[in-house]
């Protein structure tokens, strides 16, 4: 039995007092109507009306289910438009993921457009890594994230790729820490702190390689992720790190940080590359609203540029990325 449409057509006859007119308001037949209203009796175990050849009027019983089947009304349609808002990707949850290297200011700024853009979006936001987050999309347990190149984008659309440039964190007391621009060739002799490789393991041997190409090897690398960890690497261990440059960051080379200092490397040899990712036809609205708050973000919070690559990203070759 279609318990709603049986519940509409019991509302509208008690409104009506008359089923020919509810019938009308119904846009059907009065026998059909008739025999909806006999189905749903049946089915309740209840007679809803005392009929005669001129008057339609409620029982107790009717009167007592009529509030109760208005409200079912009111949540079948609330149901009926949350569904339809899910399905345009204007609500419901959206499962999304971050790198760690994020800052805060640029997480704000993307959950603050989102809400614009979709409040009626609920994020579950996420901190992965690269590989966390193209697992998590191939498992089907994340609707959209975003994602360091290069990285097998196999089964992945993509949104614009964002250049960030990579420059040097090191200790204050370093003569390279005087120079505006520093050359990789500064920091021979100098470890290095880096994310773990799997966390990303084509980016991280890129750097490396990049690293080599221009005259730096170091002599150990250090891996660390949160920002206090790596600072304390550098002030201990004689090692250097490569970040953004981020002044809302004063722990790690800001503005308010007396031991660190930040400088950009010479020729601009690094750079962080990365787009928002999601499955293959999956890129429904929320996930391109997503995209667009978090493309938003890193260009207003985190100097992100544009990369225009001349060929799709999957098939360069990897060590252009860096280069």
């Amino acid at each position: 039995m279609d318990l709603i449409r049986h519940l509409e057509c019991f509302v509208a006859v008690a409104e009506e007092s008359h089923f020919g007119r509810a019938a009308s308001r119904l846009g059907m037949a009065q026998p059909p109507l008739s025999q909806r209203i006999q189905r749903l009796e049946r089915e309740l175990g209840v007679r809803l009306f005392d009929r005669t050849s001129r008057h339609v009027s409620l029982t107790r019983a009717g009167t007592l289910l009529l509030q109760d089947a208005r409200d079912l009304l009111l949540r079948a349609e609330a149901l009926r438009g949350t569904a339809h808002r899910i399905s345009q990707g204007e609500s419901g949850l959206l499962r999304a993921a971050l790198p760690s290297d994020i800052s805060g200011e640029t997480v704000a700024a993307a959950l603050a457009d989102l809400r614009t853009r979709h409040p009626g979006v609920q994020v579950q936001l996420h901190e992965l890594t690269t590989s966390g987050q193209l697992a998590a999309l191939a498992a089907h347990e994340l609707d959209v994230g975003l994602i360091h190149h290069p990285c097998d984008v196999t089964g992945l659309e993509l949104g614009p790729v964002l250049r960030r440039e990579l420059g040097v964190l090191l200790p204050r007391h370093l003569a390279a820490a005087a120079l505006t621009e520093v050359p990789l060739t500064a920091l021979q002799g100098h470890g290095l702190a880096l994310f773990p490789r799997a966390d990303a393991p084509a980016l991280y041997d890129d750097v490396l390689t990049t690293c080599a190409r221009n005259g730096y090897t170091p002599p150990a690398v250090r891996h660390g992720q949160g920002s206090s960890f790596v600072r304390g690497l550098i002030l201990s261990a004689d090692v250097i790190a490569f970040a953004p440059h981020d002044p809302a960051r004063p722990d790690v080379g800001g503005a308010s940080d007396p031991s660190v200092v930040w400088r950009p490397l010479a020729g601009a040899p690094l750079a962080l590359r990365s787009s928002v990712a999601w499955l293959r036809g999956r890129g429904d609205t929320a996930v391109q609203a997503f995209a667009e708050a978090v493309g938003d973000a890193l260009r207003a919070t985190a100097g992100a540029g544009p990369e225009i690559p001349d060929r799709p990203l999957h098939l360069r070759p990897v060590a252009e990325y860096l280069l």
